[in-house]
């Protein structure tokens, strides 16, 4: 052991420190692993924890009244377990935002949406058009026409969902603006 003045260096097979009353080892090192056995590690820096591969634990936990972020701010941010990845916001809102596309898949399920209103913002309105000859164009509403409040959602071939002005049978066509031109 040699402690100097810019610092204590040690060199042995194994390196511990334990609590003075319990005994408890707080901290060891040797060739192949590093324990910290604290109940709480702590790292104050602001730039956080980063770790060069894989971290693997059971819980991760925010200080109280603090947000917890997990951020990858060049690559992608990956959650994977064999039995499932559960997001649970008990008392608030679940927001996902993204910059290009968001992909809801399952692949031998379903997708469930179960809310007492669920609304799809932004929908293309397609006009509807008896005459069976004539295709639906994407219309606004006119100053002279009575204000539609009532919609059919439909779905295109593709899988594009639209608005078609709601009629006594239904008002969606494969051949409306809206589909053509997604």
């Amino acid at each position: 052991l040699i402690s100097g003045a810019d610092a204590v260096e040690a060199q042995c097979k194994r390196f511990e420190v334990r609590a003075s009353e319990s005994g408890k080892v707080l901290f060891s090192a040797d060739e192949d692993e590093i324990v910290i056995g604290a109940d709480r590690l702590k790292v104050t820096g602001t730039e956080g924890a980063v770790f060069g591969h894989s971290v693997e634990t059971p819980h991760i936990r925010a200080e109280p009244s603090q947000d917890l972020k997990l951020e990858s701010p060049t690559r992608s941010l990956v959650m994977e377990a064999p039995r499932g990845v559960q997001v649970n916001a008990a008392a608030g809102d679940l927001k996902a935002t993204c910059r290009k596309e968001l992909h809801l898949q399952s692949t031998e399920g379903e997708i469930f949406l179960n809310a007492d209103t669920i609304r799809l913002g932004n929908l293309p309105v397609g006009s509807f058009s008896s005459s069976s000859s004539s295709s639906s164009s994407s219309t606004s509403p006119s100053s002279s026409a009575p204000r539609q409040t009532i919609y059919e959602l439909c779905v295109c071939p593709n899988g594009k969902l639209y608005l078609s002005p709601a009629g006594a049978s239904s008002t969606c066509q494969s051949s409306s603006n809206v589909c053509l031109w997604s």
